[in-house]
């Protein structure tokens, strides 16, 4: 008897993703850096905190829309850019399909498998990512390919470290799959006949370029670039300030982990800012985002939108980040392992998932909206809250209005 399709958690789609893919193309979702603390506390710490639940008086109806950065999403949660999503034949469309299914926001890395024409056609809300790689000229013409193709926002990601070695061991990513390179995986790859037969039904083999970095009359380079990127300068605030005055639409600051950082964002003529340790792919024991938000939203959340992203696996965590501050939150792997485990059904799966959860959580804190969510409906224990670079300490942090369960009419108070 087939197994049903459909799955009940994040979890569950991790589990089936493994189980179906090839260890190093396993490998290369599950990704982290060094000891993978930040990977452990990114989840973590959302466990760590407590719901405080209404008893009575709940709403009937509970609005989740919202926009972001002006772009109207059905409720609060925007596929992050992540690159080449060739563990699925459709890849980086079938993304844009599920998302534009459900109604939310797609981020489309440089380092896609498909390029950003097809992902813009097969969706008309994409947000388009830029590393900072290349010459300046470089940089413009791909910012005006995006225009053009009608990416509505830009994404900018400039603190990548290129953290080297992990303690599970690094996957092998190769940069093609030709004959040597099939000979060598095949082992891994025979024991996962589904995986295979799925790209043979499809007539091909996993593409491993990255179509959206081609120059003017090229050809698409390989995963390969990755070496341009790790041999650019790294960017100055004046080349933020430069990137922001080049695209003249909406522009979001990702990886943001420090106040005095998230300020200078602002100066800098941002738009919005995701609170971002990249998914514990960067600086190992970097706190987990959840821990970072509130002194930054408390700095800057009232001058430009804050995002978060990092560790969301369940709508539970979409209610927690917005009542501490984030505008929406961005996935990652949780809609990769929906991907690898059952294609673009496999990443509505993961977005209904959320969607679900975040609206019981509404439900049960007694809301009527995503909007109202606040400190007041959440336990947030002792030492919880980290910030960094300036702003009030945890401690003060914690003396303020966030650390209250709403007990009755007057506890508390508004953020």
């Amino acid at each position: 008897m087939r197994r049903n399709p459909w799955f009940e958690t994040v979890a569950e789609a991790r589990r089936r993703a493994r189980r179906r893919l090839p260890s190093s193309v396993y490998g290369a979702l599950l990704a982290g850096s060094e000891r993978g603390r930040t990977i452990d506390d990114n989840t973590a710490a959302f466990a760590d905190l407590g719901f405080a639940p209404r008893v009575a008086g709940h709403h009937g109806h509970r609005e989740l829309a919202t926009t972001v950065l002006g772009v109207e999403t059905s409720f609060p949660v925007l596929v992050s850019p992540t690159g080449v999503q060739a563990v699925d034949p459709d890849g980086e469309l079938a993304v844009a399909r599920a998302a534009a299914s459900r109604g939310v926001v797609m981020g489309l890395s440089s380092f896609a498998s498909e390029p950003v024409e097809d992902v813009c056609a097969a969706h008309p809300n994409v947000f388009f990512q830029l590393y900072w790689s290349g010459e300046r000229e470089v940089m413009l013409q791909r910012m005006e390919r995006a225009r053009r193709a009608g990416a509505k926002a830009l994404v900018a990601t400039l603190d990548w470290s290129f953290s080297q070695g992990r303690d599970w061991g690094s996957p092998v990513i190769p940069e093609r799959i030709d004959l040597p390179t099939a000979l060598r995986m095949a082992p891994q790859v025979l024991t996962r006949p589904g995986w295979l037969w799925r790209f043979a039904r499809s007539g091909g083999v996993p593409d491993l370029t990255v179509p959206s970095l081609r120059a003017p009359g090229g050809t698409a380079p390989t995963f390969g670039a990755y070496g341009e990127w790790m041999g650019t300068p790294p960017p100055t605030w004046d080349d933020v300030t430069w990137l922001r005055e080049e695209w003249d639409g909406p522009f979001l600051l990702k990886g943001v982990c420090r106040v005095d950082d998230a300020r200078r964002a602002v100066d800098a003529g941002a738009d919005a800012i995701s609170v971002s340790n990249h998914g514990g792919n960067n600086l190992d024991t970097t706190p987990a985002t959840i821990r970072l938000l509130p002194a930054i939203s408390e700095a800057v959340g009232d001058e430009i939108e804050v995002l978060l992203d990092g560790g969301v696996r369940r709508g539970g965590d979409v209610a927690k980040a917005l009542a501490l501050g984030a505008r929406a939150v961005l996935i990652g792997r949780a809609y990769l392992w929906g991907l690898a485990a059952n294609g673009q059904a496999g990443v509505e799966n993961v977005l209904d998932i959320l969607r679900t959860g975040l609206d019981s959580a509404v439900l049960g804190l007694g809301r009527s909206s995503v909007h109202e969510l606040c400190p007041q409906d959440l336990h947030v224990p002792p030492g919880f809250a980290v910030t960094l670079g300036g702003g009030p300490a945890p401690e003060h942090w914690h003396a303020g209005p966030y650390h209250v369960v709403d007990e009755g009419a007057g506890a508390g108070q508004e953020p």
